[in-house]
């Protein structure tokens, strides 16, 4: 796709080469306004993410979400006032399976962006946008304890028990990329995410997920102006939710993250700050017959120190496909 409408925000160079190297570093900052893939953010808030399915089980999800707000920067960096709005519709496919017994899962997610971004640059108001694809992911998924790979019979039969998962995501350069601008859809990088999970459930209606990833990333060569490299220092990503089952379908769930790290490096200068973020959400998941369910969330940012500070509307539709259990003849 070629660029979109607006002007993007420029490099000044009246104010000498200082401002300039801090423009470069803020970059390391900037770029993340626009990281936003619902419904797998790079700040995911995904409930019982780690729940499991009858083997053979294929899902479709469609999604929508909107983010709107700021983002703080170190007061040295000459742009401020910046605000963002990103609407991300999205489209993904999952499928359950056996692998030695245990219950696996395998899932892909492509989202696309409409974002519209503005700031005061050096003391100028401007504002650019962008339409285009967000980096796609992928996520394997693993249950190691507590559950058992099983046909829908089985499945149905299973006692609830604590449940221990690993997975690994990866997220794909596929974005929308410029290098000769500063906001952007994609990353123009490699991102890896291995992550560990406890899903304890408190008695009959009550559900505990909570997880622990880091997020590793890959080098960008072609950061602005286009000659740049850009590298990421690793960043933890923590996870808790507390779900409550209405009836065995419909489900709320309090959601709860915090991101810390990922202090990025520009041509060997290290920025002036990392990302920090407690966010804090709620999900209702909704049934619709036997096969189809709607999700709606809403998650904002309790306590920004660095980073983006989004409020996130989202909402999804999910259909399943179960293979019937074979009759014996």
């Amino acid at each position: 796709m070629g660029p979109s409408s607006g002007r993007a925000l420029p490099l000044r160079t009246g104010r000498g080469c200082s401002a300039a190297l801090r423009l470069l570093r803020f970059g390391a900052g900037c770029l993340c306004l626009l990281s936003f893939a619902a419904p797998l953010s790079a700040q995911d808030l995904d409930p019982r993410a780690y729940a499991n399915a009858p083997v053979g089980t294929t899902f479709f999800v469609a999604g929508f979400g909107v983010s709107h707000g700021g983002v703080i920067t170190d007061p040295t960096v000459p742009i401020a006032n910046i605000v963002a709005t990103v609407e991300t519709p999205s489209v993904g496919v999952g499928r359950a399976f056996g692998l030695f017994g245990m219950p696996a899962q395998t899932y892909a997610v492509l989202p696309v962006s409409w974002a519209q971004v503005s700031g005061d640059v050096l003391g100028d108001a401007q504002s650019t946008t962008r339409a285009g694809l967000s980096d796609m992911r992928f996520r394997f998924a693993l249950l190691v304890h507590g559950a058992k790979a099983a046909s829908l019979p089985a499945f149905l039969k299973a006692p609830r028990r604590t449940i221990l998962g690993v997975s690994f995501t990866a997220s794909a350069p596929t974005g929308q990329y410029y290098p000769d601008k500063l906001i952007n859809l994609g990353t123009n990088r490699w991102a890896f995410k291995p992550e560990f999970a406890v899903s304890h459930p408190l008695g009959p209606r009550w559900m505990l997920d909570t997880y622990a990833g880091l997020w590793f990333f890959t080098t960008n060569s072609s950061y602005y102006p286009g000659t740049s490299v850009r590298s990421q220092n690793v960043e933890g990503a923590l996870q808790a939710h507390l779900s409550y089952n209405i009836s065995p379908a419909l489900w709320t769930a309090f959601d709860a993250t915090y991101y810390v790290g990922a202090r990025a490096t520009t041509n060997g200068v290290p920025a002036d700050g990392q990302f920090s973020d407690w966010r804090l959400g709620g999900t209702l998941n909704v049934p619709i017959g036997r096969r189809h369910a709607m999700k709606f969330a809403v998650s904002r940012g309790a306590l920004v120190r660095y980073g983006s500070n989004f409020t996130t509307f989202s909402i999804g539709w999910q259909t399943a496909w179960v293979p019937k259990p074979k009759v014996a003849r």
